[in-house]
This record gives structure tokens, C-alpha cells and sequence, in this order.
């Protein structure tokens, strides 16, 4: 019982996964699509087209994961219904014996005769006790039939509908394969474009990195200004760590407890950027830094908060909409880029609770929220604090 519920969530974890990719590389296709009308860069569509290739290679694989736990599903049920008609087999033949061994004393008078024949009392009452037990055991081997014949026919069943549903995983895989081919290739004839213009297209990425620095240090000073505000308000004149009371010292052990178990600060979405300096994704010569995760959505997707907190600041971030600061103790939450925002400061917020609409950009069409984690002023890797990410 307890390896088939193991199993059964384990498929729904593996369909929700796969659902959610089909929804990501629906969404970049759509994306993608609308981008092109608009004369994207070449450079964009590169990026694009490399989200949807990670997501498509991610779906392969999920959908491998999925028709291989079918395929141990099935042949644990294939062993199961082997043994199970063996058993039928010898059950069938044992009571077909009894019936005949019945048959051959089935008279009243031969009962009564083996009654009355008994030597004492005793013996009378044993052999009584004993014919009770003979019917019974007669009735329950007649009751064990008919319950292994029906599980025998779910069984069979279930296995059907498995086989089934694992034709149809890999009939969906060839299709993904196919597609992620094309892209593949789309993907290679515009990077021999971007060789050939490398220089110019690095100025581009070193441009956009200068205004992403620019918000970043815009953020970095509201933290460090809010924690100078909230201390001096506690009567303290800390400027960079947090004074904390027991129950913000409570809260800050909570959240560092749940580290790596956190919920996305998204219903569904995709990293387009990770924290961290790195080679830029698509011109290698380039790199690129993030204080944060940047994370693509749906449009009109909501922030949400990843753990209870309470609202620190509310604020416009110049190239970047408004920002959402919520502490959890001396840690601290970032929820920027947002359209419009559902919470003010000093309001108390529980987890997964929506605290603003995520902008979407007008040039790239992308609903992106950029999710920033600290303790106090340090700067931490958000994929290391939520779950899967």
C-alpha cells in the first residue's frame, strides 16, 4: 500500500512538472512570435529561443521520468497478476476437491450417522464444531476467489490503461524532439549572425548590465536605509545589522530552517537570470551580474510572498516599477519590477499571500519579476533558498 501511494505521487508530481513546461515553452513560443513582428533583435530572439530549448530538454526529461516509473509500474502489476493467477489456479482446484469431498457426504442421514457415532459427548460437540468450520471454510475460500478474480480484472485493467498512457508519453516525446531539432537549428543559424557582430552585441549586453547595476545599488540602498530606519526607531544606532527582538530572532530561525524549501514567489515562471556573476548565455565573451533571480512569467502574474513577514518598504526603483521589501527577521525578501501593489508598509503578510501585479515590458513583451534575498546587507543566491529553483 504504501510503495503504491509512493508511486502514485510520484506521477502526479511528474504530470504537474510536465504541465507546467508545456505552459513555459507555450508561453516563450507566444513570446516569441509576438517579438518577431516587432523586429526583435537578433540577440533577444537568441535568448528567447534558448529558454524555450532549456524548457523543451527539461520536458524530454520529464517525460522520460514519466514512461520510465510506468514502465516499473507495469512490470510490478505484470509479476503481481502472474502470481495472483498461480494462486487462482491452486484456490480453484482446492475448493473444486472440497466440492467433490462434500458431494461424496452431502446426505442428511451420512451427518447424522457421523454425529451419533460419536463415542461421548465431547466428541459429538467436536465433530459439530468440526462440520461448522468445514462449511465456513468452504464459504471463504468461495469469498477469496471471487475477490482475487476482481482484482485480477483491475489489475489487467490497470495495466491496459498503462501500457496506454506510456504509448502516449513517448508519441509526445518523438513530437518534442522533433521541435527541439528545429529549434536547434533556428538556434545555430542566428548565433553564426551574432559571430559575425560579437563586438557590437557585447556593447549592447554591457549596456544593459550598466542599468541593471544601477537598480541593484538602488535596492542595495533601501536595504541598508531601512535597516538603519528600523533600528533607529528600536532606539538603536546600528546601520547595517538588524537589532532583534526574541520574536524577530524566532522568525529569523524559521525562515533559515526552510532554507532550500521555500515556495517560487511565483505561481509558474522560469529563470532568465541567475544570481551571480557569469559568461553572458548567448555571447560568452560578455558577462553579466545579478544581486538576484530575474524570473519570466505569465502576464499578469502575481508576486507573492515566499514566507510570513511584515512589509519594510514600498518604493519606485528608477527602471524598475516598484519594489516590495518584507523582513523575516534580519532576512530580507524583494519582490521589484511590479506593476501595482496590493500591501503598505508595516502590514503583516503570510506566505504565498499576492502582494502585486509583475510589470510587462513594452519593448520585450516579458512579465519579469526580479527577486532579490538577504540577510541584512549580505546579498544570498536565491536558488539556494527555494525549492527547485
Amino acid at each position: 500500500m504504501g510503495a503504491s501511494v509512493f508511486a502514485q505521487s510520484g506521477r502526479e508530481e511528474l504530470e504537474k512538472r510536465r504541465i507546467e513546461l508545456q505552459n513555459e515553452i507555450r508561453r516563450i513560443n507566444e513570446l516569441r512570435v509576438s517579438n518577431q513582428k516587432k523586429r526583435q533583435s537578433v540577440l533577444g530572439q537568441v535568448e528567447d529561443l534558448n529558454q524555450q530549448i532549456q524548457s523543451t530538454e527539461n520536458l524530454i526529461k520529464v517525460t522520460n521520468q514519466q514512461a520510465n516509473l510506468l514502465t516499473r509500474e507495469i512490470n510490478t502489476n505484470t509479476n503481481k497478476i502472474a502470481k495472483l493467477r498461480k494462486d487462482l489456479e491452486e484456490l480453484k482446484d482446492d475448493y473444486a476437491k472440497m466440492i467433490r469431498r462434500s458431494y461424496k457426504s452431502k446426505s442428511q442421514q451420512s451427518r447424522i450417522m457421523f454425529l451419533l457415532s460419536s463415542q461421548s459427548f465431547l466428541q459429538a460437540y467436536k465433530r459439530l464444531q468440526y462440520m461448522k468450520q468445514y462449511s465456513n471454510y468452504r464459504h471463504q475460500q468461495g469469498e477469496e476467489i471471487k475477490a482475487n478474480t476482481m482484482e485480477l480484472q483491475q489489475l489487467n485493467s490497470q495495466l491496459v490503461q498503462q501500457k496506454e498512457q506510456k504509448e502516449a508519453l513517448i508519441a509526445e516525446n518523438r513530437k518534442t524532439r522533433a521541435q527541439l531539432e528545429i529549434n536547434r537549428k533556428s538556434q545555430q543559424d542566428l548565433m553564426a549572425t551574432i559571430k559575425q557582430k560579437e563586438g557590437q552585441f557585447a556593447s549592447q549586453i554591457r549596456q544593459k548590465q550598466q542599468a541593471i547595476d544601477e537598480i541593484d545599488r538602488a535596492i542595495e540602498r533601501m536595504v541598508r536605509e531601512s535597516i538603519a530606519k528600523a533600528n533607529k526607531e528600536s532606539g538603536s544606532s546600528e546601520r547595517d545589522t538588524y537589532e532583534l527582538t526574541p520574536a524577530a530572532r524566532a522568525l529569523a530561525a524559521d525562515f533559515a530552517n526552510n532554507k532550500g524549501k521555500l515556495p517560487w514567489p511565483v505561481r509558474s515562471g522560469t529563470v532568465s537570470m541567475r544570481f551571480g556573476k557569469h559568461p553572458h548565455p548567448v555571447v560568452k565573451s560578455a558577462m553579466v551580474n545579478s544581486n538576484g533571480v530575474r524570473i519570466d512569467t505569465e502576464e499578469g502574474g502575481k508576486a507573492r510572498a515566499v514566507f510570513n513577514g511584515t512589509v519594510s518598504e514600498v518604493q519606485a526603483v528608477k527602471g524598475a516599477n516598484k519594489a516590495v521589501m518584507l523582513r523575516h527577521g534580519d532576512y530580507i525578501t524583494i519582490y521589484n519590477n511590479l506593476d501595482e501593489v496590493f500591501v503598505k508598509r508595516g502590514q503583516q503578510v503570510t506566505t504565498g499571500q499576492d502582494i502585486g501585479t509583475i510589470a510587462t515590458s513594452k519593448s520585450t513583451g516579458k512579465t519579469t519579476l526580479h527577486f532579490l534575498l538577504f540577510k541584512n546587507t549580505e546579498k544570498m543566491d536565491p536558488a539556494a533558498w527555494i525549492y527547485k529553483m
